[in-house]
């Protein structure tokens, strides 16, 4: 449906923090909730329009003078409009929660000629609020939901999830020998989370999130007491199935290493010269040429180097070209990750909605 987007938008505790009585009814209870003004900002540039949705238990009444209430409601309003934010409306009801009146939230009674509206998008529009009526609210309106909360569901968090649609995905595999989880998001850089017992390889898969400017968290708890092996090979088959399901039908992204098309990085790194192309084409392919001087290099296996983008390439459906030659074995398998990195981070750009393919499908 092709409609108006609505940000139905709680008030206490969502837009301003709200104080232990739970009444913003002095100047000096105003606070606004870090990050909301910039968030509200990016979700009105994307063509959301506002509606505050507020319980204000007995405004009005003796225990919650209607005077006090204003003043302070209406500066609030004067900040946000002073930042280009304005409400389309604003529904604020003033029973107490023992009424159970159908006006006060999760209740439609106030938001009845939303759903009427032909001309509202509901599917697409979202509720946002710090309490789990707010979220039935969302279930009751046909529409996402947030709850405010520290993590991935912050104002930046929910202005990232309904503006950028990002690319997510989590996979968890389970053997024997290891446990992996990751979660992958592909349209959103942070610092990389990774802890797999392994120091130095730790530090190469924080070059992929870091240098591929996604956000990557990783964990692993393997059979170290054995070897490395196994750890290694999962935590790749795991990375590699969650960039598969992050990239889903693969619309719209670049496909290739670089823009022109030939999906060639070079990377230097002191003495050493590492080049990586590669193509999501869905058919996974590997090919490396280097040798490693040393067998092994800060607990890690040099000959697992290869094995852990080959691993990569099988679940990720990836074809990689791998070369390196240097004289520090560090130095040439650092290369090697940050330069696969820089071409996964022309790969999965996104320049549009085409399918880059003549076949239909990758």
């Amino acid at each position: 449906m092709n409609g108006q987007r609505i940000l139905f938008v709680d008030r206490d505790g969502t837009i301003i923090e709200e104080p232990a009585d739970f009444q913003i009814d002095a100047y000096d209870k105003i606070r606004f909730v870090e990050g909301v003004i910039p968030a509200m900002l990016k979700l009105r540039d994307a063509g959301f329009e506002f509606v505050l949705v507020t319980n204000q238990d007995g405004l009005g009444t003796d225990s919650f003078p209607r005077d006090t209430f204003t003043g302070p409601h209406a500066l609030m309003v004067q900040v946000l409009e002073s930042q280009g934010i304005r409400f389309r409306e604003e529904l604020i009801d003033e029973s107490f929660e023992n009424e159970n009146k159908p006006t006060r939230k999760p209740g439609l009674g106030l938001l009845m000629h939303y759903l009427r509206d032909r001309g509202i998008d509901l599917a697409n529009s979202a509720v946002v609020g710090d309490r789990d009526t707010d979220l039935q609210l969302a279930t009751n309106l046909g529409c996402r939901g947030f709850k405010l909360k520290p993590g991935p569901d912050t104002w930046a968090g929910i202005a990232h999830a309904l503006v950028d649609a990002p690319r997510i995905a989590s996979v968890e595999r389970t053997t024997k020998e290891t446990r992996v989880r990751v979660t992958v998001d592909l349209d959103r850089a942070a610092d990389p989370q990774v802890m797999t017992g392994l120091g130095f390889f730790d530090h190469m898969l924080e070059q992929l999130g870091k240098h591929g400017g996604f956000s990557l968290q990783l964990s692993c708890a393997g059979d170290l007491h054995i070897d490395e092996h196994h750890t290694v090979e999962d935590s790749a088959l795991a990375l590699g199935q969650a960039l598969k399901d992050a990239l889903a039908d693969k619309r719209g992204i670049a496909r290739y290493g670089d823009s022109s098309g030939q999906g060639a990085i070079t990377l230097p790194m002191d003495e050493t010269l590492a080049s990586a192309a590669v193509d999501f084409s869905g058919r996974p392919y590997f090919v490396f040429e280097g040798e490693f001087p040393r067998a092994e290099v800060g607990g890690l296996a040099t000959e697992l180097v290869p094995h852990f983008f080959r691993s990569l390439c099988e679940t990720s459906g990836l074809n990689l070209h791998l070369q390196v030659r240097g004289e520090n074995t560090h130095h040439m398998v650092e290369a090697c990750f940050k330069a696969v990195a820089r071409a996964l981070r022309q790969a999965i750009r996104r320049q549009g909605r085409e399918l880059p393919s003549t076949k239909g499908t990758l």
